[in-house]
Order: structure tokens, then C-alpha cells, then sequence
């Protein structure tokens, strides 16, 4: 598609072309924390690649950094991480070879810096691309956690060490056994929409509720859930591994009430 462009994202032009649908500063609580959490890493090697089409306009995204500060819960220090990466709000936009294109700089940088290779946490289900695009790409399964989250590797020296989840990641979750645990990360955008009305329904449902914004990678790397920048945990119990509307927590503690 010839109008369409791979634009490298910086402190300087994030505000002009947005992240993830979001594109006012000033109506956008979403952008402005994504903006400040994006300053922050960049300095430490977090990239944000942009699909811009001069006519569909922002059409996908690939985000990576060094995997000391992945923003999920795995060890893997030495690798190029992938925190997400899709490409088409509009369909045409689709099966044009985009995401391999994203994926290929991504991978270009990790050789260039020396990296080990470059992995990435994949789920069947919402909020992250399926593995399909990185097993066709070469990437190697080498971990899994509950419910059905997969670590891919691409790894340029097969005597390197495979990264990996965080040793007895979900058996955390139980050390957050009073009430209901909401945690988010800046990480990802989204995870900022519907979280008061979530709070407000928990009170209303008599809920002992505690909201840990994960203020830093290391905070995010000791979460039980393997999505790392959201979690909603109620009696020790992960009852939600990715955002979700207040709709559809009041539907689920009405399963977990009437137990």
C-alpha cells in the first residue's frame, strides 16, 4: 500500500499521533499516563513503531524494550521483549504483511544490540495477538501460564537461555486473599477505562477493594497474571487476566458471590 508508513514514535511525537485509538491529550486521562509512562523507558530502550496510513490514518503498532524492563512477569534479561503489536483498525488494512514488517525491525534492533533474540507473551484469548504470526516467523514456544498465555522466543544463539514466566507466578495471587485486588500498569492504555465504575460496583456489593497501580517493571514482574498490566484478583482468586467493563465484573462477582 504505497501511502502507508512505518514511523519510529519519540517523546517528541507521541502526543501528535497517539497510542491505541487515543489521540486527545487533553480529554485522554489514557494517553496522558501512557505519554509520562513512555518518557520514562524510553531512555531505557522502549520502542513504539506506528502503522500511519496518509488516508486510514493510525493503522497498528509494535511496542518492544529491553527485556530487563518487560512489563510482564518473566525473566528475560538479554532479550528484546515485545509488549504487543496489531495492525488494522480498518480491515483493508489487514493480511498486507504489516505485522511481519513491524516484526522484522523489531527483530533487526535485537541483533543490532546485541540482544540474545526477542520474545513475547501471546494469548488465545482478548488484549494480545495470538502466536500465530511469531511461530510463522520462527519463534519457538518455550514457556506457558494459565489460562492459556504462551512466551515465544526467537533466539539467535541456541545456547542462550530461554526466558521464561516467573517461577510460581500464580501462586501469588493468593497473597491478595481479602476482598478484591485491581491492579494496572501505564503499560497498556487501557487499563485505565472503567476501573472507577469497577470500584464504585465493588462498594456497592460491600467489597473490600484495594487498587495497586504498578508504578515500575519491577512491580509488574512479581504480579501473579501473566498479562502483567492488569489483574483483577478477588479472594485470592484471579478472576480476570486482561481489562474488562463494569458490566462484565458485575457478571462475573455474581458467579463468584452465589459459589
Amino acid at each position: 500500500m504505497e501511502d502507508i508508513k512505518i514511523i519510529d514514535i519519540t517523546p517528541e511525537n507521541i502526543a501528535e499521533y497517539g497510542v491505541c485509538g487515543y489521540k486527545d491529550v487533553k480529554k485522554h486521562i489514557e494517553l496522558r499516563k501512557k505519554i509520562e509512562w513512555f518518557n520514562e523507558y524510553y531512555p531505557k530502550g522502549l520502542r513504539m513503531k506506528v502503522v500511519f496510513s496518509q488516508k486510514g490514518g493510525y493503522q497498528g503498532m509494535l511496542e518492544y524494550i529491553p527485556g530487563k524492563y518487560a512489563h510482564r512477569p518473566v525473566e528475560a534479561d538479554g532479550y528484546m521483549f515485545i509488549h504487543c503489536v496489531f495492525v488494522g483498525f480498518k480491515n483493508e488494512f489487514k493480511h498486507k504483511g504489516l505485522a511481519s514488517k513491524l516484526l522484522d525491525d523489531c527483530i533487526t534492533e535485537a541483533r543490532d544490540t546485541k540482544m540474545f533474540g526477542v520474545a513475547v507473551v501471546t494469548r488465545k484469548g482478548p488484549f494480545m495477538v495470538h502466536n500465530d504470526i511469531f511461530l510463522k516467523n520462527g519463534f519457538q514456544i518455550v514457556d506457558s501460564a494459565k489460562p492459556d498465555f504462551d512466551l515465544l522466543v526467537l533466539k539467535f544463539d541456541e545456547k542462550s537461555k530461554n526466558p521464561g514466566f516467573k517461577e510460581n507466578m500464580e501462586e501469588h495471587s493468593k497473597d491478595y486473599g481479602d476482598g478484591l485486588t485491581i491492579m494496572r500498569s501505564a503499560q497498556c492504555p487501557y487499563t485505565e477505562k472503567n476501573v472507577n465504575a469497577i470500584i464504585e460496583s465493588a462498594k456497592r456489593m460491600n467489597i473490600k477493594t484495594k487498587l495497586v497501580d504498578l508504578t515500575d517493571a519491577n512491580a509488574v514482574q512479581n504480579t501473579p497474571c501473566a498479562f502483567g498490566s492488569f489483574c483483577l484478583i478477588y479472594n485470592g482468586k484471579i478472576i480476570s487476566h486482561h481489562p474488562v467493563s463494569n458490566t462484565r465484573f458485575e457478571n462475573i462477582m455474581k458467579k463468584e458471590i452465589s459459589v
